[in-house]
């Protein structure tokens, strides 16, 4: 889920033959729910942006686990190993 238009999702899922949904949050509703919205500092200007977080979320819509700041590097991994994959 990012803060970007469907527009701009289907463009992306498109150009990379995505198999699956993007969902968007443009208007934030979900980002302040889940506490993603974060101050960061890019070429030293201070703007809000996405922490980059993955939730898993059970078929009873209980949060099981949380990764904050996720790195990409060893990310999957991660998560399939929580999963037991």
């Amino acid at each position: 889920m990012s803060r970007d238009s469907l527009k701009s999702h289907d463009k992306f899922i498109e150009k990379y033959n995505i198999p699956f949904v993007l969902l968007s949050d443009e208007k934030e509703e979900v980002c302040n729910l889940y506490g993603v919205l974060k101050e960061k500092n890019i070429y030293g200007k201070k703007t809000i942006g996405i922490e980059r977080s993955t939730f898993i979320i059970d078929e009873n819509g209980i949060i099981e686990k949380i990764y904050r700041k996720v790195k990409v590097a060893g990310h999957v991994e991660n998560v399939q190993c929580f999963l037991g994959l």
